[in-house]
Order: structure tokens, then sequence, then C-alpha cells
């Protein structure tokens, strides 16, 4: 019997149906201007841009535009790519303009898909950002679908590491931006640490389409941005730790991998305890429990995650010296990033490379604050439905599931499920083997770099001709992708999501053909495409005879989207194709999540080694441990949320002060009210009001206005006058200090007075913002505490960070006072001085930017250590290490 709800579905529809249905009408409206558009001629496509922009800064609504615009688009697309887009793909593109998430399965063309609404939106001048996952595919993205934008008569750009500022700032300027996530959050930041606003990359956030939206503000939201400066050097104690670490016994601590948290026993405290005694970094006197010793009780722990939870080539590599994180999601490297509060130190040091010191924040921002600046926002991917409720939550988007342009041909097999791991991965060489033998091609997902390797060794072993693709093979990515299609080809890969490379059948066309172009520099461009298109469709059909694309997964992830990510690379655009996977119990989310019950099942079934359990029960039961792990990680992001919106909100208000400062031609006035602000201060504290005179403290007035306003007056002798008051005082002392500041301004010029307030200003901001973030993070490491005590460590963070956040305003307008009242004209020697440390402090950072090859000695017997191999140069000689200093300011430098 049907239940009321799937009754009414039948006759109702589903939500995402009745969405589906509604954008009907326009693709038919669209569809109906298709033949006056094809008539334009490549002009006339660039003036109806020029018109539609002219009505849309005149006011007129961008959804009454949407029909002309997205047929114009696509004609401009079928001749600049010779790609024209289905109706499903204008579907897609109607819900990215809504500010949805449009759900499309792997291959259905999201790249294409995206230009619709970025040139609907950008008809406005404002500008639109396209966020990929990395910059391989920011950098081909914009290629590609610049020809678009140029047919159109609109300008792209593209954003990536260490750009130019003047060609930064001119891809910023774009009508259409493409740029990876990271590189979005950190120029945000940037901006907002710059001196002048003409410094400034960004424009103001408008509309934001984020490809593999789910990775990118589902997966990495919880890790913050962060832009930091280096910190104290600590590198002893993280290698003396180190040393420690494999002497800790199994009863010494607790781990739960859970919640990926590792912490010491109470019996792991005495032995540390002992431990650290013993090697002089605890003092004797000292006990782990003291206050004094928290950093170090810090350090530990960290010491001991590095080598408990953290492995190497699963969550890390080693790379030219250097420890190199690893995605969790995309199974990429992740240069450049580094864990936070001394934990890559801890493995810097269980590595044995060279510990760099631990960094001060200098800003941050997560991706979850960064995209909700925006106007409007939208997203694509081909996997979000399983986290809809998290982006209605936390960003207010809708997740629509579009339908395929053909329907999926694919074969999806239940878990197949083994007792032990070894039984599983021999039913892998052998599936992977008959498959082969077939000519069907194989694309093998597992999840971490070990295991690709040693399967990959499996079928080495087997003489199984093979590709792996990991975060060590980053560079050969879009290659090995283009060729897991072949008749025949196997490919191993560690996780599979926004690769961004289609796998199609028969292997990759244009790979082939440039590939045959590069092979053969002088022969005829035309005749090698079309000989390899002749050879491409053969090849095609023989693998769709072979069944397609095989997708065979070794382990269930954490999450279902990244399963889904995985499967969803076979069966594109109608392809015959299969997917299965295979699991064990020994399996981490079989072992974490109760294969316990599973193996008294299995065991009861008498199954005998090497027999897999097949069943849709199995699926569930994963399908719920998975759920609860994605509903446990929604939490952790959406309480990470709570704790930064906090943060956020006084990220807002500093970020817009300091840009109103920036915008400002004359900040005198409110240097003026701060400097009003503090006087009033001071006057309350040495005269309160209501108090007799003999309750003042003069004496002590006097030496505040001294040292805060640097202004020497009888603020004594006014006191003692017949009749005074603190109005009095008050009044005096502004009048003072206002004298005092406009003869500066005649020593300086006004236009440099000025320019010494903003700067003053901002320096000042900048330094106790940073000051503001540290005390932060400290309040936000301990606050958890306070649920002990039965307090909400939320409502106590938002209650002290707010106080915190008062009296650094107060702070910060007692020493833009004090600055600019200490400030004078620098003497010609100051001057030099000046330049001199500011020439030293550029060359510092070119040199941290661009390390120097250590340079050549004069002498070959030159021994850095022993000054007899130096000879005997004169002060003023060239110093004979080959620095190109002069003796006396090198290895001749007195003291």
């Amino acid at each position: 019997m049907l239940g009321i709800g799937t009754i009414a579905k039948k006759v109702f529809g589903t939500p995402n149906d009745r969405k589906i249905k509604a954008t009907r009408s326009i693709v038919a409206k669209i569809n109906a201007l298709e033949e006056d558009f094809a008539a334009l001629s490549d002009d006339g496509i660039k003036d109806k841009t020029d018109k539609l922009a002219a009505r849309a800064m005149g006011g007129e609504s961008l959804d009454d535009l949407l029909p002309e615009a997205f047929a114009n688009c696509r004609e401009a697309a079928k001749r600049a790519l010779g790609l024209r887009a289905f109706d499903t793909q204008l579907m897609g593109g109607i819900f990215l303009h809504q500010g949805n998430i449009s759900e499309m399965k792997t291959g259905e063309g999201k790249t294409l898909v995206a230009t619709f609404p970025a040139y609907l939106n950008a008809l406005t001048g404002k500008g639109v950002h396209i966020v990929t996952v990395n910059d391989y595919l920011a950098k081909r993205d914009s290629e590609w679908m610049g020809k678009v934008y140029t047919a159109l008569g609109m300008t792209c750009g593209v954003v990536y590491p260490q750009q130019p500022e003047e060609e930064k700032k001119a891809a910023y300027a774009s009508h259409v931006t493409y740029a990876t996530n990271n590189e979005l959050g950190f120029d945000y930041l940037r901006d907002n640490m710059r001196p002048d606003l003409e410094q400034m990359s960004q424009r103001e956030h408008n509309f934001a389409i984020v490809d593999e939206v789910d990775s990118i503000l589902i997966d990495e939201a919880r890790t913050p941005l962060i832009i930091s400066g280096p910190s104290q050097d600590r590198s002893d104690l993280y290698k003396s730790l180190d040393e420690v670490i494999p002497s800790v016994q199994d009863e010494h601590f607790t781990i739960d991998e859970k919640a990926k948290n590792v912490t010491f026993t109470d019996d792991g405290n005495e032995f540390m305890e002992e431990e650290l005694h013993r090697l002089g970094i605890l003092p004797e006197e000292q006990s782990l429990y003291d206050p004094e010793s928290t950093t170090i009780v810090h350090h530990a722990t960290q010491a001991l995650k590095a080598h408990k939870l953290f492995h190497k080539d699963k969550d890390y590599i080693v790379r030219g010296g250097e420890v190199v994180l690893i995605d969790e999601f995309t199974g990429r490297m992740m240069s450049g990033r580094r864990l936070s509060e001394g934990l890559h130190q801890a493995i810097e040091a269980k590595e044995g490379v060279t510990i760099n010191p631990e960094n001060v924040t200098l800003a941050s921002v997560t991706f979850q604050n960064y995209f909700r600046l925006y106007d409007k926002l939208a997203g694509m991917t081909g996997t979000a439905l399983t986290e809809a409720d998290e982006f209605m939550e936390i960003y207010g988007l809708g997740v629509v599931e579009v339908p395929t342009n053909r329907p999926i041909a694919r074969e999806d097999e239940h878990d197949a499920v083994y007792r032990t791991a070894q039984e599983k991965y021999d039913a892998i060489v052998e599936t992977i083997k008959e498959a082969h033998e077939k000519g069907q091609p194989v694309l093998v997902g597992t999840t971490s770099i070990d295991k690709s390797e040693m399967l990959s060794q499996m079928l080495t072993k087997a003489k199984l001709k093979h590709n792996v693709l990991n975060a060590r093979q980053h560079e050969q990515e879009a290659q090995i992708v283009a060729d897991a299609g072949k008749l025949g080809a196997v490919t191993i890969a560690t996780n599979m999501a926004g690769r961004g490379t289609d796998i199609k059948l028969g292997g990759n066309v244009e790979f082939k053909i440039m590939e045959a172009i590069a092979a053969d520099p002088s022969g005829d461009a035309d005749a090698i495409r079309a000989k390899i298109e002749e050879q491409h469709g053969a090849d095609e059909q023989a693998v769709k005879d072979a069944g397609g694309l095989f997708v065979l997964a070794t382990e269930r992830h954490e999450s279902r989207r990244i399963d889904n990510q995985l499967r969803g690379r076979s069966g594109r655009q109608g392809d015959p194709g299969r997917s299965s996977f295979f699991l064990s119990l020994e399996d981490d989310l079989m072992r974490i999540f109760g294969s316990d019950r599973l193996d008294k099942v299995l065991s009861s079934l008498g199954m005998k080694e090497g027999e897999a359990i097949v069943h849709p029960w199995v699926n569930k039961s994963l399908e719920r441990a998975q759920a609860k792990v994605e509903g446990r990680n929604f939490d952790i992001r959406k309480q990470l949320l709570k704790f930064d919106d906090v943060m956020n909100d006084q990220r807002k208000v500093i970020f817009s002060q300091r840009r109103e400062i920036m915008e400002a031609k004359d900040l005198s006035e409110i240097v003026k009210d701060m400097r009003y602000d503090v006087i009033d201060d001071l006057v309350e504290k040495h005269m309160p009001p209501k108090s007799y005179a003999e309750q003042w403290d003069t004496e002590g007035l006097y030496a505040a206005v001294l040292e805060k306003l640097n202004i020497d007056v009888p603020v004594i002798d006014w006191a003692a006058e017949e009749g005074a008051d603190d109005e009095t005082v008050r009044e005096r002392l502004e009048k003072a200090s206002d004298e005092s500041l406009a003869s500066k301004a005649a020593q300086f010029g006004p236009e440099n007075m000025r320019n010494i307030e903003k700067q003053i200003l901002l320096q000042t901001i900048d330094g106790k913002w940073r000051e503001h973030l540290l005390t932060l993070d400290h309040l936000r490491s301990v606050v958890g505490f306070r649920g002990y005590a039965q307090r909400d460590p939320l409502n106590e963070y938002k209650t002290e960070a707010f106080a915190l956040f008062e009296s650094m305003l107060d702070s910060l307008r007692e020493e833009v006072s004090q600055k600019l009242g200490q400030v004078r004209p620098l003497t010609e020697e100051e001057q030099q001085q000046m330049m001199d440390q500011m020439l030293e402090q550029q060359r510092a950072i070119q040199a941290a930017a661009d390390p120097e090859p250590k340079p050549e000695p004069i002498n070959p017997d030159f021994d850095e250590d022993n000054p007899d191999t130096w000879g005997n140069p004169g002060r003023n000689d060239l110093c004979p290490c080959g620095s190109g200093k002069k003796f006396k300011h090198c290895h001749g430098k007195l003291g």
C-alpha cells in the first residue's frame, strides 16, 4: 500500500520536479529566439551585448533580459567553441542565475553552463567571479571560455598565485574573473591590509559561481584562511619532545579516531613529567599541572598527535625536505598550507626535516564568511543533494537536481563486503584482470596514497599495465585522466573530486590530436585531426561494446558525496558503464562504525575465505554510518561558524573603518574626536565628577597628559584657580592639544600632515587588530572549559570578545593620539637611518621570497668556521666568502 506522501508526489510531483517544470517555458523562449540570433553577424552579437548592458544599467531586471542574453551566449559559444548548449545546460544556467546550486552529473558540461549566468550578471558592469578548485582549472577554463566572452564583446581574466599586481588588478576589473577559492580569500585579506586604496585588487563582491561547490563550501569550510607572520623559534622544544614520544606506551594515551583527537592518560602525564624533568624541559620544581606548564603540555599533545594521528603518504608527504599536506577530499598536495598551533612543526620534527617557526595570525577569514560577502551566490557540482540542509542553513542556497541530457545507462552494483583487507584486495585484482581481458577500461578509486601504491605493486606482480594518479603525479594529472577511458586502460586514482578533465570512452580526442601534432610539427594539422577523429570513433565503439568505463572503489569514504563523485565518472552523456564498491571489515569506516555486528553475522553465515556478502541491507547500514559522520562534520562546521561569526562582525567593522580612512581626504576631525575622547577619559579618571578639589589627582593628570598627548601645560595651576572645575580643565586641554597639532601641521605642511594622520591611523588599527586576533585565539582555546561550570562557551566567548573589542577601540584612540603627539620632523641623519632600515627590510622580504644561491668563495679552501682559511683581507676588501660585500660588513663584522 502506498503512503500518502508517495501518492502526493505522484500527483503533484516532487519540489525538484516543480522547479524543473517552471524553467521549461523560459527554455522554450530561448529556443524560439535561436534563429534570430543565428542570423546576426559576429559584430551583431557584440552590439547585442552593448544594448543588453544599457538596458540592465538602465534598471531593467535581469530576469526580463534572461531569454535574450542566454540566446546570445548560446550563439557565441556555438561559433567560438563549436558547442551548442543542450536545454538541460540552459536549465542549469537559469538555476545558477536564481542563486541556487545546480547538481549536474559528470560530463553534462558544467564549465559551459557557467558562461550563461556569468554573462547575464556581468551586463550590470559589476563583475562576476567564477571559482574553481585549483589553479590549473582556473587558467584552463578562463582560456577556454574566454573565447565565448570575447565573441560576446566582454573581457575575461584569471587570478593566480604570485601574479604581478597590475595583471591581478586587470583580471579583477574584467567582466568575468576566474580564480581559486584560496586566491580570492587571500586577496580579500591582503586588500584589507593595504595602506592605500590604489593598491587594492578586488572590486565589490557582486556574484560568485562556485564550481565543485560541495568541495569548497563544505569540505574546506572548517579550515580558516590565515595570513601570518613568524613568531619565536621553538625548534629545540619540538625536537626534544619528538625524542620522548616514541617511548610512550599504549596505556599512556587514549585515541578517538571519530573526533580525530588524542589525549594523555594520568599514567601518560606521570610518564611525560618524569621524561621532561630528565631532559631539563620542565624545571624540577614544576609539575605538568602547574599553569606555567600550559605551553609545554600543549606542544607535548601536538607531538603525540603528529605520531598517532598523522601518517606519512596518507595525510602528508615529504617532498624536497618539506612536509606537504594532502587534501583528504581531493587527494591533492596543498603546497604552502600549514597546520596551526605547532602541529606542523611537530610533524616536521617527527620526519627530521627543517622546522619552520610557528606563525602569528595577521588576518584570517573562513570560506563560509568570505562567500557570504557576495550579494548573490550560486554553485555547481555533481553531488550536493546529500548536503542540501547545510547549504540552505549556512548559505541560503537551494539545491536543484538538473536532469541529464540523456538517460543514465550505468549499472550500479551492491557493495561487496569481505572479512579481511587481504581477501578484498585479492578479489579486486581478480576483477580488474577480468575487465582488462575483455578490453573494459577500469578506474580504481583508493582513499590514500599508500593504498594506491600498494595496489599498484599487486597489479605489477599480476603483470597488469596501469597508471597511478595521486598527489605524487600531480603534474601529469590531466594526461592520466584523459587516457583513463582508452580500451583496456587501468587507472588507480586517489580521490576524483574536481579533476576537471572528463574521462571519455576511447580516450580524449583533443589530447590525442595535440600529441600527434607535437610528434610531427611539420605535418598537416587538418589531416592529422581527420585521421585521429576517424580512429577515435572505432576506439569509442570498442570500449562501449566492452561495457564502458568500470569504476571500482576499494573503500567507502566518510562522505557519500565523494563516493558519488567517483561513481559519476562512469556513464557520462548516456554512455554504458558499471560501478562497484569492494569493502572489508578492516576498512576505517567499517572498523570505527560498528563492524562487530557485521562480523558476527558473517561468521554465523559460515562464510568461507574469499567469499563476500552482497546485499542491499549492507548498503543501507553503510549509508546510515556515513550519514552519521556527515552529521557530525556539519555540527563541527556549524560550531566553527558560530564562533567565527563573532569575529566576523568585528572584522567587518574594522575593514569598513579602514576603507573609510583610505577613502577620506581629510582625517583631522576623526583624529580630533579621538584626542578629545582621550582627554575626557583622563580628566574623568583624575578629576571624578561630583568630587571635591582636594580629592583630585592633578599631579597624576599632568603626568598622564604629558605622556599620552606630549603637551606640557600647567594643569596643576589650572585646577588650583578659584572656581576651577573639571569642565574648565577639559576645555583648556582641548585648546592646548589643538594648538600643538596646528603647530605640527604648520611645520610639516597641511598635505603632509593629512598623510601622517592617515598612515598612523592605519598602522595603529592593523597593529591593534593583530593583537586582538591573537587574544581571541587564546580566548577560543580556553573558553571550552567554561562548559564544565555549566556556562555556555559560545555566550561566554561572545560577551568577552565584545568587551575585548571595546577595550581595543579605547586603546586605539589612546595610541593614535600619543603617536600624533610625539610626531616631529626628522633630522637629515634620522631620515638616512630610516631609509637604510626600510631598504634592509625590503632586502630581507625579497630574500625570504626568493632565497639567493649560496655564494662561491673567492678562496676555494675557505671554511666559514675556520678564520685561518680566510687569508688576511683588509677592512674594505671584498669578503673571501664570495658574498660581494666588503669584509667589514660580512665575515669581518665586529661583535
